[in-house]
């Protein structure tokens, strides 16, 4: 998983463009207020990430131009992402997930 800082880089086989910010964070000049990840197409699977997706459909359909776009903080963001990471099999199809987070909450 990495930060994209070039626009047009292709995204390798497996791999998803998303973009992640909220319109009232602050612009740091560089990103415009939002920033680019590349993330694997495992996430699609697991029931966070979900989650934030159900909501990008809420906040913005599901036609849009160039990269995933997701309606949270840079910050949420990087705390789901962590989750997801930190657990040993966040790569498999099936997740018997009891404990979702209370704290992890996502804007429209």
């Amino acid at each position: 998983m990495q930060e994209e800082h070039n626009k047009k880089m292709k995204v390798k086989k497996g791999w998803l463009a998303v973009e992640v910010g909220l319109e009232e964070e602050e612009d740091d000049g560089e990103h415009g207020g939002t920033r680019r990840f590349v993330i694997p197409i495992s996430y699609l699977h697991h029931p966070l990430f979900r989650r934030l997706l159900d909501k990008a459909y809420e906040a913005y359909g599901y036609h849009s131009d160039g990269p995933l776009k997701l309606p949270c903080s840079v910050d949420d963001f990087l705390h789901l992402r962590w989750r997801i990471e930190k657990e040993p099999n966040h790569h498999h199809h099936h997740h018997n997930h009891h404990h979702l987070p209370h704290a992890l909450f996502f804007h429209c």
